[in-house]
């Protein structure tokens, strides 16, 4: 996001929490072949975070436009209490501060979790109604009371948009979040979930929430999504990426069972994260359908094909996941 709204000359204001996240960012800005240095001196930084209100009241004072992009992404159940005040209470005290430095308009990124999931493979879509369900993950549950404190400001007069992005690929740190899928397979690429999901290319996410920001749109959500791929197919074009074999094991679910609780007791004995729990079990193994024609009829947005962006991602990834292995 900060890349490309400097990339289209806008002056920018940035929420600063961790000063070292500044580092991963110089690399992302390289492996878009720019001058990092001179777009990162660019950025007017404010030290503080979504859970500080002063902060947020003064990094708004005379911003038109607010992305709000700040949560904690995780299924691990020991995270649970910070995820759900960072990513409910956090988006309340954004909004509170936009709605007080009476901002022109507000994109809150949420996620295909938040519009709930079922166990009988319906098709879901921006008009799908949360139903509570044992595959709704604490990271689901917190996103779909973070989209209530967005759309009660929205009633409460502030314009606003919500991008509900699928499962996000782009550079980042291998260890984190979906990228530690191209670890994953780097390490171990014979085997792959049974399961559908909805992916997307990071860049196609920021320039839909850049599109409707620039747009007459309010008080909507979109999913985003590039399309519903197996994870087979997904752990096959990152296997290919990286040169290694295709996986051609399916992993049983009772065996998925085993690893996630095997996983949790070495966790619990060494204080890593886990590499699977049960909540990212539940999802590897069900079939998950979003559909996204809201945002291709309406703004007549294309996306970049799967493939295309999992072999970049693989070429700029290897050196860092190689000195993980």
């Amino acid at each position: 996001m900060l890349y490309s709204l400097l990339l289209s000359g806008q002056q920018v204001r940035a929420l600063l929490h961790n000063v070292d996240n500044i580092k991963l960012t110089r690399r992302i800005f390289k492996s878009y072949g720019s001058d990092a240095e001179a777009m990162l001196e660019r950025v007017e930084w404010v030290q503080g975070d979504v859970l500080d209100t002063m902060a947020l009241y003064e990094a708004m004072k005379g911003v038109d436009r607010v992305y709000h992009c700040a949560a904690i992404v995780s299924f691990d159940t020991s995270d649970r209490e910070q995820m759900m005040k960072v990513n409910v209470e956090g988006t309340s005290n954004v909004v509170n501060a936009a709605l007080e430095a009476k901002v022109s308009k507000l994109c809150y990124v949420s996620s295909i979790a938040a519009l709930g999931r079922t166990d009988d493979s319906d098709l879901i879509d921006e008009n799908s109604e949360w139903t509570d369900s044992k595959l709704n993950s604490w990271y689901s549950k917190s996103k779909h009371k973070a989209e209530r404190e967005v759309w009660r400001a929205s009633a409460e007069g502030l314009p606003v948009v919500i991008v509900n992005p699928a499962i996000i690929f782009g550079y980042g740190n291998p260890e984190k979040g979906s990228s530690r899928m191209f670890s994953t397979v780097h390490k171990i690429s014979r085997f792959y979930g049974k399961g559908i999901n909805g992916f997307v290319d990071v860049q196609d996410v920021v320039k839909a929430m850049i599109n409707l920001m620039d747009s007459e749109i309010r008080d909507e959500r979109f999913v985003v999504s590039a399309g519903n791929f197996t994870y087979k197919q997904i752990f096959s074009w990152i296997a290919e990426g990286f040169g290694k074999p295709a996986p051609i094991i399916a992993i049983p679910d009772f065996v998925l069972g085993v690893v996630w609780r095997f996983e949790a007791l070495r966790s619990l004995l060494t204080g890593d994260k886990p590499l699977i729990s049960r909540e990212t079990s539940n999802t590897s193994k069900n079939n998950f359908y979003y559909s996204t024609d809201k945002l291709i009829s309406k703004m007549g947005f294309q996306y970049k094909p799967m493939e295309q962006t999992i072999k970049l991602i693989c070429r700029l990834m290897e050196d860092e996941v190689k000195g993980k292995g």
